[in-house]
C-alpha cells in the first residue's frame, strides 16, 4: 500500500481516531447481510420480520427467526479487519469504534471502546421492565419469559422503525465533532444516522478514510477512499497510527 509521507505524519500526529463499521466488515467473516436476497428465511424479508409490530403480532415466528440468526452467526470468528481495530485500541487510548453492526464479532475479537448503535442480537431485554439478559439459544427455545417478571423478552436490537438510544446516540455524535481521524469501514451508507455522524465529522475538520469494496453513500464525504477488503487493507493500514 502506497501511503505519502505527508499523511503517515498525519496519522501518528492525529489524536482521536474513530472507526464505523458497517455489514461489509462482517461479510468478510462469512455473516450474511440480512437484507435483500440474503436476508430471504422461510417466505419473510427481514424488512417484515425486524420490527415492533411484527413481534405484536407474531412473537414466536420472530424468535424463530432471530434463534436462526443467532445459531448462524455463532459459528463465524472475527476476521484479520476486526483483529487490526481491536490492535489499534490497544495502541491508542484515543480511539473508538462505533459499529452498526449487530453480530458481536468487534468484542469476540477484542474491542472494549465500542458503540453498538444497533444493538447486539446475543443479547435480550424484557419487553416491560427493560432487563436485559445475554442470549441463551437453548433457554430461549423452551420460553421468552423474563426471569425478573415473567414478561415477554425480545432481541436487544434496533428494529425498523424505532429510535435510536438517545445516550447511544449522543455519546456517538460526541465521538464524531471531536475525531480528527474517521475510517469508514464496509457500510453502503444506505442508513441515516451513520451517514450523518460521516458527515458531522467532516464538517468538524475530520479527515475520512473509507475502506469499502465499492463507492457507497459515504463516499462524498470521503479525503481517501481505499477499495478493497477491509480484512487486506487494515492490516496494513493500522501500523501507520502507532
Amino acid at each position: 500500500m502506497q501511503i505519502s509521507s505527508q499523511l503517515i505524519e498525519k496519522f501518528k500526529n492525529s489524536k482521536n481516531i474513530l472507526a464505523l463499521t458497517g455489514a461489509g466488515i462482517s461479510a468478510e467473516s462469512g455473516v450474511p447481510t440480512f437484507r435483500g436476497k440474503e436476508g430471504l428465511w422461510k417466505e419473510y424479508r427481514a424488512e417484515e420480520l425486524a420490527t415492533p409490530q411484527a413481534f405484536q403480532r407474531d412473537p414466536r415466528l420472530v424468535w424463530e427467526w432471530y434463534l436462526w440468526r443467532i445459531e448462524l452467526i455463532s459459528n463465524k470468528s472475527p476476521n484479520p479487519a476486526h483483529f487490526a481495530l481491536a490492535e489499534l485500541e490497544k495502541k491508542r487510548s484515543d480511539f473508538y469504534l462505533i459499529t452498526q453492526n449487530v453480530d458481536g464479532l468487534h468484542k469476540k475479537s477484542g474491542s472494549e471502546r465500542i458503540i453498538e448503535i444497533h444493538g447486539n442480537i446475543f443479547r435480550n431485554k424484557c419487553t416491560r421492565c427493560s432487563k436485559t439478559y445475554d442470549s441463551d439459544p437453548s433457554e430461549l427455545k423452551n420460553s421468552t419469559e423474563c426471569r425478573n417478571c415473567k414478561s415477554l423478552v425480545r432481541p436487544d436490537v434496533l428494529w425498523f422503525g424505532e429510535s435510536y438510544d438517545t445516550d447511544l446516540l449522543n455519546q456517538a455524535v460526541y465521538l464524531a465533532e471531536k475525531s480528527e481521524i474517521v475510517f469508514v469501514i464496509g457500510s453502503s451508507g444506505a442508513v441515516g444516522i451513520p451517514v450523518e455522524l460521516a458527515r458531522i465529522a467532516k464538517e468538524n475538520g475530520a479527515f475520512v478514510i473509507e475502506i469499502n469494496i465499492d463507492p457507497s453513500g459515504y463516499s462524498r464525504y470521503s479525503d481517501l477512499f481505499l477499495q478493497g477488503k477491509a480484512g487486506e487493507i487494515l492490516p496494513e493500514l493500522i501500523p501507520y497510527f502507532v
